[in-house]
């Protein structure tokens, strides 16, 4: 049975391979044009920087070297039920170095668009099993982001030889420009 956790709440994941699985749906909006919402992975070092650039997953690099982690493919709407976008882990195989998997969401041409989360809602995180599809845990976002372009939802990161999750829920309004400075 899955755990829903609440923003700060930190969870083991004893599973070697799991999914990231992202979901939102996008209110009614008088901006004009389609949400685009993007799912993006950045696998840290010890340091908070990333191992290397090819560590920074997204819809234009959508795999690791060691493919470890895997995005499935950028969902341009965000339309339907379940899952919007994927990321898969392999915990076997991943390079030693990575200590820490950032999880964030960006809305793409927030600005140009004038959208931001504040017309997102059902935004959530899940974790599951990816060789039984049992669901570990899942974070549903309930903040209200009014001027936020991007959330990190979650983390991933290993203390003491476990690998654990972060419900972190954190937005800011750079948009992911302010990650790639960030992590880089």
């Amino acid at each position: 049975m899955a755990i829903n956790l609440q923003k700060g709440q930190r969870q083991n994941i004893n599973a070697p391979k799991f999914t990231i699985g992202l979901g939102w749906d996008a209110n009614n909006s008088s901006t004009g044009g389609q949400f685009d919402l993007d799912a993006s992975i950045f696998g840290l070092s010890d340091s908070k920087k990333l191992v290397d650039d090819s560590f920074f997953v997204y819809y234009n690099n959508l795999q690791t070297p060691d493919k470890s982690i895997t995005h499935t493919g950028d969902n341009l709407t965000g339309d339907g039920d379940g899952d919007d976008e994927q990321i898969k882990i392999d915990l076997t195989g991943i390079d030693g170095r990575v200590k820490e998997i950032i999880v964030v969401v960006t809305i793409h041409e927030a600005d140009s668009r004038n959208q931001n989360f504040g017309q997102v809602r059902n935004s959530f995180i899940r974790i599951f099993n990816t060789e039984t599809n049992e669901e570990i845990l899942k974070y549903e976002l309930d903040e209200d982001f009014s001027i936020e372009t991007a959330v990190e939802f979650g983390r991933v990161y290993e203390k003491n030889g476990e690998w654990k999750f972060e419900a972190v829920g954190n937005g800011q309004r750079e948009g992911l420009q302010k990650y790639l400075d960030l992590y880089n």
